[in-house]
C-alpha cells in the first residue's frame, strides 16, 4: 500500500493552487497504477516541482497556461544551468508524461509536450576500477570504528553483489541470509532478486552486524530495520552512502569514485572472468539484456589476451607483425 506522501497527496506547500490538484493526481497515478517505488515518485515530484517554479517565475500559474515554447525554454534553461543531458532527458520525460496525463484528465485542452523534443544523450560509461584498485578501496575504512565497519560492509556489497546504491540503502535485516550467503535486493520497479555473496562480503557483513551496527543503533530512539545505519541510528540514505564511498576513495588515493563505479566494475570483472551476459543480467537486475551489454566494453589488454589465446594466428600476431615491418623496410635488389 502506498502512503499519501509517496502517492503525491502533498506534493509541497510551494505548489500554486492551479498546479496542486493535477500534480497530486498525477503522482498518485504514478505510484499506484504504474506501481513505481517511493524513490521514483519522489524523483518525479522533484522534477515537476522544478518546472512549476520555472513557470511561476514567468507568470504561469496552471498547466492549462503552458505552451510548447515555454517548455522549450525550460529545457534550454536546464541545459544552460549545467544539467547533464541525461538529467535533462529525464526531466523532459517527466514533463511529457505529466501533460499527457493532464490532457486525459481534462486539465489542459492541448498537450504542449506532445511534440517536445528530448535532447540526445551521450552515453558515457562510468569509470572501471582495476582489481588492485578495488582492493585498495576496500582496505580504506578504519575497522576500529563502527562507521569503518559499516563502510567496509557497504563497499563489499556494492562491489561484491553489484548492488545499486538505493538497493544497498534499502536493505533490511530480514533480507540478509548470512548462512545462505545471499541477500534479497529490491530493485527498480519493486522487483526482488536473490544475489549470492562471496567470502569477503559475507565476512564484512557478519562483523559489521555483530560489532558495528549495534553501536550505531544505540544512538537511535527506536529500532530501525535497516542494515546500514547513519550516525544517528537511522537508515543510511543514498547521499550518505555516496559520501562513504567518496571518503574511502580519497583515503585510497583513487580520485572520484561513486557507488555506480563499483557496480560497473563488478559487471565488467564478471564478464572479463568469463561470465555470460544472461547471468550478469540476472545478477544486476537489468530488465533488458541491452542494458547489460553496455558493460561489455572490455579493456584493450583483456581483448588482446583473449585474441592471443583463442585465434590460431593470434599466438604469434606480435612477432608476425614485427617480421612484416622488417620485411617492408628492406629495399629490393
Amino acid at each position: 500500500m502506498v502512503d499519501d506522501a509517496a502517492a503525491g497527496d502533498a506534493p509541497g506547500a510551494a505548489i500554486p493552487p492551479g498546479w496542486r490538484d493535477p500534480l497530486a493526481a498525477y503522482l498518485r497515478a504514478v505510484a499506484i497504477h504504474h506501481d513505481r517505488s517511493p524513490h521514483t515518485v519522489a524523483a518525479y515530484r522533484a522534477d515537476l516541482q522544478q518546472l512549476v517554479e520555472f513557470c511561476g517565475a514567468h507568470g504561469i500559474d496552471a498547466p492549462g497556461e503552458v505552451v510548447q515554447l515555454v517548455l522549450r525554454r525550460y529545457l534550454a534553461w536546464l541545459d544552460e544551468s549545467g544539467y547533464a543531458r541525461a538529467s535533462v532527458a529525464r526531466k523532459a520525460a517527466a514533463v511529457r508524461t505529466f501533460f499527457a496525463f493532464c490532457r486525459r484528465r481534462g486539465d489542459v485542452t492541448r498537450d504542449p509536450a506532445r511534440f517536445l523534443a528530448t535532447p540526445k544523450q551521450v552515453r558515457s560509461l562510468p569509470r572501471v576500477l582495476r582489481p588492485d584498485q578495488i582492493e585498495r578501496l576496500l582496505a580504506a575504512p578504519d575497522l576500529a570504528t563502527p562507521l569503518g565497519l559499516r563502510d567496509r560492509a557497504l563497499l563489499e556489497l556494492l562491489y561484491g553483489a553489484g548492488a545499486r546504491v538505493a538497493e544497498a540503502c534499502g536493505l533490511d535485516l530480514d533480507a540478509v541470509d548470512i548462512p545462505g550467503r545471499q541477500v534479497r535486493l529490491h530493485g527498480k520497479g519493486r522487483k526482488q532478486r536473490l544475489v549470492p555473496l562471496g567470502d569477503p562480503a559475507v565476512d564484512a557483513l557478519r562483523v559489521y552486524l555483530a560489532q558495528g551496527r549495534p553501536a550505531l543503533a544505540a544512538t537511535a530512539g527506536r529500532a530501525c530495520p535497516a542494515v546500514f545505519l547513519g550516525t544517528l541510528g537511522k537508515r543510511l540514505g543514498t547521499r550518505g552512502a555516496r559520501t562513504a564511498v567518496s571518503r574511502a576513495a580519497r583515503t585510497a588515493g583513487l580520485g572520484r569514485v561513486t557507488p555506480h563505479t563499483l557496480r560497473h566494475s563488478c559487471a565488467t570483472h564478471l564478464l572479463e572472468g568469463g561470465a555470460d551476459l544472461r547471468s550478469v543480467q540476472e545478477l544486476l537486475g537489468h530488465a533488458s539484456l541491452g542494458t547489460t551489454q553496455r558493460y561489455t566494453h572490455l579493456s584493450r589488454g583483456h581483448v588482446r589476451e583473449v585474441y592471443t589465446a583463442a585465434h590460431p594466428h593470434g599466438r604469434n600476431a606480435g612477432q608476425g607483425h614485427r617480421q612484416l615491418r622488417r620485411g617492408a623496410a628492406r629495399r629490393p635488389d
